[in-house]
């Protein structure tokens, strides 16, 4: 009709919903591991321990070396919640102090196995010519031989000259961690040449190549950070096996001296009181397996987190 006007029809303006802001590669890895129920449990355990031995002294500050004749082997009770050993000495109190130095030693070592392998590996996966199977070659020798054997050996003939330059202690400190992580590179060093073996020809590596990046450039800038995730799963299980190496040295009497109390050379000094005391050999013994297992947990946690083809 003329004159009229048609009022059109309201339409409701269309709301763009927000778009979700994109997740961090880190956010996404620790949604990933809290999902692995025994890597979280095993996560707690271990904090557990770490912290009982790093706050406990303080919490519980009785002398290591306090000798009570007269609560020889006695078993756990208020005085001594985890019982005492031949000497009367508390349990809990040596438990605390060496298991500093037991976990200590697994980092220690697993840090030196991580920093050779990964160097031996990036180096013999860049190559294309003659350091590939000349450092694969030096790597199958060192797989080869016998650990257990030569770790006694080692430590038998230079412990006296470490302790002569660091003291008793700090010298068979760094006797063992030196040579259990000398003796756990190996593993290491095959994972990061296979990660290097399969990443130096992708396109960005490629891309990085044609800027005139070097070698060490393109290793420690473009792939190595790509390779992180497997070395990272590796570490872990390196911290249990050099944990189980140095208990296993103490076992046998070529560890730490009796006045420092690792968890392997409490068990050393339990083995002949099994039968009236088995509390001295339970408890440190609980701790190995507990610390090796949680640790291996969490490590198959971080590899299914790290590897986004696993459907969590």
């Amino acid at each position: 009709m003329a004159g009229s006007t048609l009022a059109s029809p309201s339409v409701d303006p269309v709301v763009a919903a927000p778009a979700s802001a994109p997740v961090s590669p880190g956010r996404e890895t620790w949604r990933r591991f809290r999902r692995h129920k025994l890597a979280m449990i095993s996560t707690f355990v271990l904090a557990f321990l770490v912290l009982g031995v790093v706050i406990g002294p303080w919490l519980w500050p009785i002398p290591i070396n306090d000798i009570d004749f007269s609560a020889q082997l006695h078993g756990p009770s208020w005085e001594h919640p985890l019982g005492t050993d031949d000497l009367g000495q508390d349990i809990l109190a040596r438990m605390m102090y060496g298991g500093r130095i037991s976990l200590a030693v697994g980092l220690a070592a697993m840090i030196v196995a991580t920093i050779v392998g990964v160097i031996i590996g990036a180096f013999a996966g860049m190559s294309r010519k003659y350091a590939d199977p000349a450092l694969m070659w030096v790597t199958d020798l060192f797989l080869s031989l016998p650990q257990l054997p030569l770790l006694l050996l080692v430590i038998y003939l230079f412990r006296e000259q470490l302790k002569a330059l660091f003291g008793v202690e700090g010298g068979v400190f760094v006797l063992i961690v030196v040579v259990i992580g000398g003796l756990r590179w190996m593993p290491v060093a095959r994972l990061v040449r296979a990660q290097f073996l399969s990443l130096r020809e992708k396109e960005f590596v490629e891309a990085a190549r044609a800027q005139g990046a070097t070698k060490l450039r393109q290793m420690v800038a473009h792939i190595l950070p790509n390779a992180l995730g497997p070395v990272i799963v590796a570490a872990t299980i390196e911290v249990s096996a050099a944990i189980i190496a140095e208990s296993t040295l103490s076992f046998l009497g070529l560890g730490f001296p009796p006045d420092i109390p690792t968890w392997g050379r409490l068990l050393f000094d339990a083995k002949d009181h099994l039968d009236s005391a088995p509390h001295w050999a339970l408890f440190p013994g609980a701790s190995i397996f507990l610390t090796v297992l949680s640790i291996n947990f969490i490590g198959d946690g971080l590899r299914d987190a790290l590897d986004p083809r696993r459907v969590i």
